[in-house]
C-alpha cells in the first residue's frame, strides 16, 4: 500500500486547474505533516494554504516550474495548480530546520496523493516577490511551495540509460519521463576492517 503511494507519487506541474482542493482538505494535509517526525521536536514549520484563484495567481509567477525542461515556462493557464502550501520556518522558534521540510512536503504529498491529487516541490522561488506580494512577515522564511491540483499529466519512471542522464523529459504526447537510478547503483558495499 505504502509503496503504491510512493509510485503514485510523483512531480506533477499540469494540473485540472478547474478542480478545487479545498480548504479542509489542505489542513488535513498540513495535519499529517504536523504528526510527522520534527529535528529536536522543534516544530518551527508554519505554513500558508490557498485555493483561492487572486492569491494563486499571485503566487504563480513567482514559481520557476522545471529546470530541465528549458523551453517551457510552466503550466498553461487552465493547467495551473488550484491550490498552493506554502513552507515558512518560523525564525522566532528556531533558525534551522535541518531536514523538517523534506519530511513534511513527503508526508503533505503522499496524503494528497491517497487523496486523488498530485503535488510538485517547488523550491525555485523568487522568495523576496512571494514575500511581498502576500506581506509575509520577516519572521517567516519561505523555504518551498507545494503546487497542488488534480493532475492532468502521465509520468511515468524508467531506469536510467547506458549513458546515465538523469534528466526528466517531455515525449511528444507530453508525458513525462523520470529516469531513476538502478537499486544496485545506490547501496553501497563496504567492508568493515
Amino acid at each position: 500500500m505504502l509503496k503504491d503511494l510512493i509510485l503514485r507519487n510523483r512531480s506533477y506541474r499540469r494540473f485540472y486547474e478547474e478542480l478545487p482542493v479545498t480548504v479542509d482538505q489542505l489542513k488535513e494535509f498540513i495535519d499529517m505533516a504536523r504528526l510527522s517526525a520534527s529535528a529536536r521536536n522543534a516544530q518551527s514549520l508554519k505554513y500558508i494554504i490557498s485555493n483561492d484563484p487572486a492569491i494563486n495567481r499571485l503566487i504563480f509567477p513567482t514559481l520557476a516550474w522545471a529546470g530541465y525542461l528549458k523551453d517551457w515556462p510552466g503550466p498553461a493557464e487552465g493547467e495551473r495548480p488550484s491550490a498552493y502550501i506554502i513552507m515558512l520556518n518560523d525564525t522566532t522558534i528556531s533558525t534551522n530546520y535541518y531536514c523538517d521540510d523534506g519530511i513534511a512536503a513527503q508526508s503533505i504529498l503522499l496524503c494528497a496523493t491517497e487523496k486523488g491529487f498530485g503535488g510538485c516541490i517547488i523550491a525555485s522561488v523568487n522568495r523576496d516577490e512571494l514575500a511581498r506580494q502576500l506581506n509575509i512577515p520577516d519572521t517567516y522564511k519561505i523555504i518551498q511551495v507545494l503546487a497542488l491540483g488534480k493532475s492532468k499529466e502521465k509520468v511515468v519512471i524508467e531506469e536510467v540509460g547506458e549513458d546515465g542522464d538523469i534528466r526528466y523529459w517531455r515525449d511528444e504526447d507530453q508525458v513525462h519521463h523520470v529516469p531513476k537510478r538502478a537499486l544496485r547503483e545506490i547501496i553501497v558495499r563496504i567492508e568493515a576492517k
